[in-house]
């Protein structure tokens, strides 16, 4: 039998790691992030336990890994989703709705995420990461902003604020209320993206 080609070798490794951070995923969202072990998300992802530390130096970097991959697969889908536009308003309207409703329907996970980007590792520089904010600086040049370098920095900021703000604990402010003081700042129709309520 001959020996693999690097291409199918590629291939399998991504496969593999696509399954690691989908498990975790998955996990996190049934069980939270303390009680979610490395060899638990292994044996979901039908992997060896090795191969969990062979892509990721720490759990904190694979779950961060996994949660930047929903965030930029969800914003990518909200993107593209039909109709079909390369209107800057409305694809800045989608990206907001996106991120928002992350918040909303994926509470224990995204409660984690925070949590570790306030940790002193902070951000996890990963492919995933990389492809959110690619997604997000691309929303901002669509959009027409003048001055992307500066722009692009002040949305993530305004929307990790904004995702702060729907997780807090006994004390959330409502997505409605937020989306609207978001839309109001970027200039934004109510109608655009995904309005709550329909």
């Amino acid at each position: 039998m001959s020996p693999r080609s690097a291409s199918v070798n590629e291939e399998l490794r991504r496969r593999s790691r696509d399954r690691l951070l989908q498990a975790t995923v998955e996990l996190v969202a049934e069980h939270g992030y303390d009680a979610t072990k490395l060899a638990d998300i292994a044996d979901r992802a039908g992997t060896a336990r090795g191969l969990v530390s062979y892509y990721f130096p720490s759990k904190r970097q694979l779950f961060q890994s996994a949660v930047h991959r929903l965030m930029h697969r969800t914003l990518e889908a909200a993107l593209e989703r039909e109709p079909r536009t390369d209107h800057g308003p409305e694809l800045l309207a989608r990206a907001i709705d996106a991120i928002l409703g992350l918040a909303v329907d994926s509470p224990v996970l995204m409660r984690a995420h925070m949590a570790g980007i306030l940790q002193a590792e902070g951000f996890v520089q990963c492919p995933e990461q990389q492809r959110l904010a690619q997604l997000l600086r691309e929303t901002v040049v669509r959009y027409g902003s003048p001055d992307v370098d500066s722009d692009y920095p002040l949305l993530r900021a305004l929307l990790m604020g904004a995702v702060f703000a729907v997780l807090i604990p006994g004390a959330p402010m409502p997505r409605r209320r937020l989306r609207g003081e978001l839309f109001t700042r970027y200039g934004l129709a109510w109608e655009l993206g995904v309005p709550p309520g329909g």
